[in-house]
């Protein structure tokens, strides 16, 4: 395994993680000023700089990515909708070619409009099933583009809003499907947040493989968690046993960054430097 305790060289920031703090020109900035040579932005944040200037930006500070936020959101309640999203992944898989991405990170969606509080229907087999015929469709693109596609399983707490995709097993039963020769284009985002529970875990990495295993994100799960969604933990101050799961990662031939993604309401209301200098160090003694 790795030694990340000397250099945070795998070190990646997703961008929501100081999203609240900065623009994402600024992040770039920040990143670099620290070593910090990797990031994965979210296109809305792109699209409010420019993705032309934002580009620009990562050449200039020698900038890449180790994924891009994100692609997916599939299921719908009519035709239109679903020929939207479509349109929709295409249009961020050519972005993050743009950009240089290694690969389109898909939170897949779930039931339509539950989001809102209005879900348009409550047939999880349905949403399921437009998931996977979303991923084929949009995997010819990606082919056509040399764009891996990463489907990220979220915790199931999540399951009607966000994502039907809600174990390790469940996404590589869907690469295995829709790409059974393994060519690259298809695999999975290992974001130890949704998945550190799963009795499966160490199986189903090693199911995956080198092939699979498209990017690995980490934070903490904080005891008790006061927002399922917003109060995810810096490394090392909760439950998960991230440098056990990492170990995982590797064995299985998994040698990419080690992407730092947190969505907390107290990190976001602490200044900008000083999170990015805890990601640091926590990188260093935790992950």
């Amino acid at each position: 395994m790795r030694d990340f305790s000397q250099s945070h060289e795998w070190l990646s920031i997703n961008t929501a993680t100081v999203r609240r703090q900065w623009r994402l020109d600024r992040i770039v900035e920040e990143c670099a000023r620290r070593g910090i040579r990797a990031i994965s932005p979210w296109r809305d944040q792109v699209a409010a700089v420019g993705l032309q200037a934002v580009a620009a930006r990562l050449r200039d500070t020698d900038t890449v990515l180790s994924g891009y936020c994100r692609g997916g959101f599939f299921p719908a309640a009519e035709a239109t909708g679903l020929r939207a999203a479509l349109d929709d992944n295409r249009r961020a898989l050519d972005e993050a070619c743009t950009l240089g991405a290694p690969c389109l990170v898909l939170v897949v969606g779930s039931l339509p409009g539950a989001l809102d509080g209005n879900p348009a229907y409550h047939d999880l087999a349905r949403a399921r099933a437009e998931v996977r015929d979303g991923i084929a469709a949009t995997l010819e693109h990606a082919r056509q583009a040399n764009m891996p596609l990463a489907i990220e399983p979220l915790h199931p707490m999540q399951a009607a809003e966000r994502a039907c995709v809600n174990t390790l097993e469940q996404a590589l039963d869907l690469c295995d499907e829709l790409d059974p020769a393994r060519s690259g284009a298809l695999g999975v985002a290992v974001d130890l947040y949704h998945v550190w529970w799963d009795p499966k875990l160490a199986q189903q990495i090693a199911r995956a493989g080198r092939e699979r295993l498209l990017a690995l994100h980490v934070c903490d799960w904080l005891t008790p968690t006061r927002d399922l969604l917003n109060d995810r933990g810096m490394m090392g101050d909760g439950v998960i046993e991230i440098r056990k799961i990492r170990g995982w990662m590797e064995d299985a031939g998994y040698a990419g960054f080690a992407e730092v993604e947190i969505f907390s309401e107290h990190w976001w209301s602490r200044p900008g430097d000083e999170v990015l200098d805890t990601c640091i160090a926590r990188h260093r003694s935790a992950v």
